[in-house]
């Protein structure tokens, strides 16, 4: 009876997981495929540059009218938070672009999503106040150290114009830390805090992307425009979005984010059909050591989700008699306990919270 009773507590909380993990495969699922389809793009007359255009353009584009109904949510962000979330386009992406100048796209791909997971659990440990425990410094450590075995493998070398591009790819990751904070603190949807960062790229982006590349971008081919539109502008600068968005909302900052570290993992498997690209014997260590470590910090996430999951015994929603009210007040500190509210951002908030 007793092992029973532990399946059923057990099975909610495991499929809240389960729905956070598919999120967040399906949101790395379409940044490898759009690293893919940026490195077809590249092999036409397509610069990384007009990529970027093509992806803010569009996705800026199809969410502004939404955004024009729901508004920028200042009152919960203010202005630190809207300008995180901004980072997590134009910023991001920009900086990527511009160290594939320096660096291969074997290092883009290990320093942004491979470093970024522990960037955001250092912020979040900061500013969220998430708990940096043993299991996720195991998991981190395992993700960190696949990343260095990408980039050494690769030829990654101290002392060359390599590091500039390192950094840059660092600095790309740390941009998009602050969108994941961003977007937990503030408790935003998927869907609009895309819309923030899009709308926000858009006018951020194409201005002196018109004024410095001109018509240059007609030069490539429909096929090859009409591509980049679908991959980059639609489903990585919005729906990826939306999905990240849910599984940082469900899972945590940290552990959210964690899945982004399999995306170099992903890249490569999808390269060897597409791009005809294998990777070697380092590569496919360091891919697993990856994954390993993703596991060890999102399955964080799940024993925290079953231990917010309370027994028949201890719950007052099994026990005769209890109100309405005994139920409620159980949902709410089982919801805190897993999702604690932001701190008030404004003093309408405060005197809120106070009256």
């Amino acid at each position: 009876m007793e092992s029973m009773t532990g399946v059923a507590e057990r099975t909610p909380a495991n499929s809240v997981y389960m729905r956070g993990a598919l999120y967040g495969l399906a949101a790395v699922s379409i940044w490898a495929g759009n690293i893919v389809v940026a490195g077809l793009g590249l092999r036409s007359s397509l610069t990384p540059w007009d990529i970027s255009a093509v992806r803010f353009l569009v996705a800026g584009l199809l969410l502004l009218p939404f955004l024009l109904q729901v508004g920028l949510a200042f009152e919960r962000l203010g202005w630190t938070g809207l300008a995180a979330l901004v980072l997590g386009g134009a910023p991001t992406v920009v900086l990527t672009n511009y160290g594939l100048v320096f660096a291969p796209a074997a290092h883009a791909g290990a320093l942004f999503p491979g470093v970024m997971p522990l960037m955001v659990a250092i912020l979040a440990a900061v500013i969220l106040k998430e708990p940096f425990t043993r299991r996720r410094k195991v998991g981190f450590a395992l993700i960190v150290t696949g990343a260095v075995g990408i980039v050494w493998g690769s030829g990654g070398s101290l002392g060359t114009a390599q590091n500039v591009g390192h950094l840059l790819f660092l600095g790309s990751a740390f941009s998009w830390a602050c969108y994941t904070v961003a977007l937990r603190w503030a408790r935003l949807d998927g869907l609009h805090a895309a819309a923030i960062s899009a709308v926000g790229s858009l006018f951020l982006y194409l201005p002196p992307y018109a004024l410095l590349a001109g018509a240059s971008i007609l030069d490539a081919s429909p096929s090859a425009i009409g591509l980049q539109a679908l991959v980059q502008g639609l489903l990585t600068a919005v729906i990826s979005y939306v999905l990240y968005g849910r599984a940082v909302s469900i899972l945590g900052a940290s552990s959210g984010a964690a899945f982004a570290a399999s995306c170099p993992a992903m890249t490569a498997l999808m390269a060897i059909p597409i791009l005809g690209e294998w990777p070697s014997a380092l590569d496919w260590t360091a891919i697993a050591v990856i994954s390993l470590g993703v596991y060890v910090v999102t399955s964080n996430a799940r024993s925290c989700l079953i231990g917010c999951t309370p027994s028949p015994r201890q719950s007052v929603t099994g026990i005769q008699g209890a109100t309405d009210a005994d139920r409620s007040a159980e949902k709410t500190a089982c919801a805190a306990a897993l999702d604690p509210p932001p701190k008030s951002t404004t003093r309408g908030h405060r005197r809120a919270a106070i009256g």
